[in-house]
């Protein structure tokens, strides 16, 4: 991990359950941006481990600083990233056609997801 960026992790009974990074989405002059990436272990899938990483990443960028938050890619196959991203208040600015080649389904589109804090 670099130094500019901020990890955190999601405990339950002292295992690891979860974690994000959070970052600047560019560099310089667009670094009032954050971005991040989260992963959940997929044994506590639909016990709010996400939405929680998700919330603590809102609160914690306005409290760096960061203006709002942005995610670059955001699969539209991935129903339940999209739909808790959305239920956090971010918003699909932009669809990106056939930008991800899925397993079974082909190619599919990609979002651009923004969220003003």
């Amino acid at each position: 991990m670099d130094k500019k960026s901020k990890t955190f992790v999601a405990e339950i009974n002292r295992k690891i359950v979860g974690a994000y990074l959070l970052r600047a989405n560019q560099v310089d002059l667009g670094s009032h941006i954050a971005n991040a990436s989260y992963i959940v272990d997929e044994n506590v899938l639909g016990a709010g481990i996400g939405k929680d990483l998700a919330l603590h990443s809102i609160s914690t960028a306005k409290e760096i600083g960061y203006r709002a938050i942005q995610f670059n890619f955001v699969v539209s196959t991935n129903i339940a990233a999209v739909k808790l991203w959305q239920s956090v208040g971010f918003e699909i600015i932009c669809t990106i056609p056939k930008a991800f080649k899925h397993s079974s389904l082909g190619y599919v589109d990609s979002y651009i997801m923004f969220l003003e804090l």
